[in-house]
C-alpha cells in the first residue's frame, strides 16, 4: 500500500529497503523501473495525467526532497525517510560494485556521461559501466538496441521530468535491463560538473536553497514549491 501525496504513492521505505528491493528488481529482468518525484514532478503530475499514469506504474517511487516529507506528515502519513535520488542511485552502485554488475549511463550533454562513468568506477571498484549514451537523442530504436547489446543490470535514465518517466514507461517492455531509475541530472554530480549542497544543508533539508544560491535561474521552478505546500493543506483540511 502505497502514501498518498497529492495524488501520487509513495512507496514507504528506509534506504536500505529501498537498496535491497531495486536489487530484487534487477533479479526479475521485468522492465521494473524507479522514479523519485519530488515536489515539483508531484504539482507537476496533477496537470500531466500521463506523467501520473508513469509514475503509477513505476515498480518503485521514492520521495525526493523534504517537501514531500513535510507533506506527507502534514497530511497524517508520515513516510519513513528522505530518499533523494542520487543518493539511492550511489547506495545501489555501490551494492552493485560488490557483485561485479553493471550500469548503463544514458542522459545528459555530449561527454558528460564517460565523465561520469569513470568518476563512479572509480568510486565504486568493481561497477561495471556496460555503456554510456547522451541525452541528446530524437530516435529511441539506436538507442535501445545499444542498451540491448549490452543488457545492464542497471540503467539510468537523466532526461529529466516528465521525459525520462514517460520514456521509462513507453520503452519498459523493449529494453532487456535488470532496472530503470529516472535521475534528472544526476550525471552532472557524478561527473562532477554539479556540485551538491554541503551535508550539512543536505541534513536541515535545505538542499533546494542551496541550489536556488547557486542556480537563481531556477526560480521559475521554484513556484512550485509554495503551491504544492498550500495543496498539501488544501488535502488535509478536506480530509482526503
Amino acid at each position: 500500500m502505497r502514501t498518498d501525496v497529492l495524488g501520487v504513492g509513495y512507496d514507504d521505505l528506509t534506504m536500505p529497503e529501498a537498496v535491497s528491493a531495486a536489487l530484487g528488481l534487477m533479479q526479475g529482468r521485468n522492465g521494473a523501473y524507479a522514479v523519485t518525484p519530488n515536489p515539483e514532478i508531484v504539482m507537476l503530475a496533477q496537470e500531466n495525467p500521463l506523467l501520473r499514469d508513469a509514475i503509477e506504474d513505476a515498480s518503485l517511487v521514492l520521495a525526493d526532497g523534504i517537501g514531500v516529507i513535510y507533506g506527507a506528515r502534514i497530511l497524517g502519513r508520515p513516510l519513513k525517510a528522505r530518499l533523494p535520488g542520487i543518493d539511492f542511485a550511489d547506495a545501489v552502485m555501490g551494492e552493485m560494485a560488490k557483485r561485479s554488475m553493471s550500469v548503463f549511463l544514458l542522459g545528459a550533454k555530449p561527454g558528460v556521461a564517460e565523465q561520469a562513468a569513470e568518476r563512479l568506477m572509480a568510486r565504486h571498484p568493481g561497477l561495471v559501466i556496460a555503456g554510456t549514451n547522451d541525452g541528446y537523442f530524437k530516435d529511441d530504436a539506436p538507442i535501445i538496441e545499444k542498451i540491448n547489446a549490452v543488457s545492464p543490470d542497471l540503467l539510468l535514465v537523466c532526461l529529466g521530468a516528465p521525459k525520462q518517466e514517460l520514456w521509462m514507461q513507453k520503452n519498459a517492455q523493449r529494453l532487456s535491463v535488470g532496472l530503470m531509475a529516472g535521475l534528472g541530472g544526476a550525471l552532472d554530480v557524478f561527473a562532477g560538473n554539479v556540485q551538491r549542497a554541503p551535508e550539512r544543508w543536505q541534513k536541515l533539508g535545505l538542499e533546494w536553497m542551496y541550489r536556488l544560491i547557486k542556480e537563481p535561474t531556477r526560480a521559475k521552478r521554484m513556484v512550485k514549491l509554495p503551491l504544492f505546500v498550500l495543496a498539501v493543506t488544501g488535502q488535509r483540511i478536506k480530509g482526503r
